[in-house]
């Protein structure tokens, strides 16, 4: 069995803290058992791993998220770059041949597809791997989890199951399946013995590659990756999934949850309070999630979320806090803090002169033994300030060393790179044309960089 975790989303739920390259999976909340903090795609990969299924497993993502996934699983980590956002069903078609062309894996090997970030406990990932049993007894197409409900949800969809016992108690036919509905559906459905739909299910290779050519769609990795911009925006659920005859749904009465809320998340974190502050002992489940260098003070508030990053400030009633999508999705939000594989920037200031220069303030953080590319930009000069930390900064065919103090001067056009040899800090002044196409990289690893330079 092979899997393919989907790491997508926009970054609008948990804003500010989420954005459009740190999506919620991203964000450090949750403690592990050594009391530190991690992100729930960490949290997920540890439990992979601990059932057996890491080494088998694909995370298919964007571009602005591959480095954030390579920063805090490692490097080794097996992505699949989609070109662009378009969906489950492009990403997962995309997946799928690249299993089938580049790793060559059989037409008969299950595929199992789930989200990146589900909340769940390690047995959950037992009862993926016996989708592949399941699929292979019932002879289905599609064999999916269906989750208990708990209480009548709105913010899930439901699977609904034939009444029915011609199949295996272990799984049950799938008869249709509704949509997010309201409360009075929610009552309605559950009395139907109705499951949540978690997002997780499996089918053969074989069963998409079909389907591909059904479609005279690519089955070459390669060749779908050029016409990926073609693809249909469309979920699998409704291209596929709700178009299948032969499905079957694996029941579990385990603990799962959607952390994509803020009064989700905040059930599930252990202390109240991250990052500078104080939170007086009268405001009552209240937590203040605090990335800024500036102490945040709560007096006398029930029930509410504080949240602030460089990206802006949230102040909320837990249960309202879900509209904060409608606030932020129509609104281009500048991404002014981002992690990257060497380390993280901060955006200080940005200021457009009269006469239409762009100037830019950030302070980046390398982590030690990381790098910054071999790069040049032809439309605007940068200024780099040490602040701390030692390193090695190679510019044409130069490689000086600098540490706290240090000045470094970049003219348009200047090839230029950075290494830090301990946690180095930098503050970086860009002036010019600031576009991200601008930024033309020749090299990544220190290696290529420092090979054939003049060190001083």
């Amino acid at each position: 069995m092979k899997l393919i975790l989907l790491s997508g989303g926009s970054g609008k739920r948990l804003w500010p803290l989420s954005n459009d390259s740190r999506s919620k999976q991203f964000i450090k909340v949750l403690s592990n058992k050594n009391n530190e903090m991690e992100s729930m795609v960490q949290r997920v990969w540890k439990q992979l791993d601990s059932v057996g299924l890491a080494s088998s497993s694909y995370i298919a993502t964007s571009k602005s998220q591959s480095e954030l996934i390579q920063s805090q699983l490692g490097e080794d980590v097996p992505i699949i770059i989609e070109p662009s956002r378009r969906d489950t069903f492009p990403a997962i078609a995309l997946a799928s041949t690249y299993l089938y062309s580049h790793v060559g894996i059989s037409l008969n090997e299950v595929v199992a597809v789930l989200p990146v970030d589900p909340f769940v406990e390690d047995t959950f990932f037992n009862e993926v791997k016996e989708l592949e049993n399941i699929l292979f007894h019932s002879k289905a197409d599609i064999a999916l989890i269906g989750v208990k409900p708990t209480y009548p949800s709105e913010k899930y969809g439901y699977i609904v199951p034939e009444n029915t016992t011609r199949f295996s108690a272990r799984y049950l036919p799938v008869q249709r399946f509704a949509e997010k509905p309201d409360q009075a559906g929610a009552e309605r459905l559950i009395e139907q013995n109705a499951f949540w739909n978690c997002g997780v299910f499996a089918f053969r290779l074989g069963f998409l590659i079909s389907l591909l050519e059904r479609k005279r769609l690519p089955v070459q990795y390669e060749e779908l990756t050029k016409q990926y911009g073609l693809l249909d925006k469309i979920s699998f659920d409704y291209e596929v999934v709700e178009k299948c005859e032969k499905i079957v749904m694996l029941p579990y009465a385990g603990c799962w949850k959607d952390l994509g809320t803020w009064n989700t998340l905040t059930e599930e974190m252990q202390s109240h309070q991250i990052g500078k502050g104080s939170i007086s002992k009268d405001s009552t489940n209240t937590h203040l999630v605090n990335e800024l260098d500036i102490p945040v003070t709560i007096i006398g508030m029930t029930n509410a979320i504080i949240a602030a990053s460089p990206d802006g400030i949230l102040v909320a009633d837990k249960q309202a806090s879900p509209r904060i999508k409608d606030f932020v999705k129509n609104t281009e939000l500048p991404i002014r803090y981002e992690e990257r594989l060497w380390g993280w920037y901060r955006v200080l200031d940005y200021t457009k002169t009269e006469e239409g220069s762009e100037v830019l303030t950030k302070r980046i953080c390398i982590s030690a033994n990381n790098n910054i590319s071999y790069h040049f930009h032809r439309l605007r000069k940068e200024t780099w300030n040490v602040i701390s930390g030692r390193g090695l900064v190679k510019l044409e065919n130069n490689i000086v060393s600098v540490s706290a103090g240090d000045v470094i001067q970049i003219p348009a056009g200047l090839k230029h790179a950075i290494k830090a040899l301990t946690d180095l800090e930098i503050i970086e002044i860009q002036n010019g044309r600031l576009l991200e196409e601008d930024i033309h990289r020749l090299q990544r690893s220190w290696e290529e960089i420092a090979d054939q330079s003049i060190v001083n």
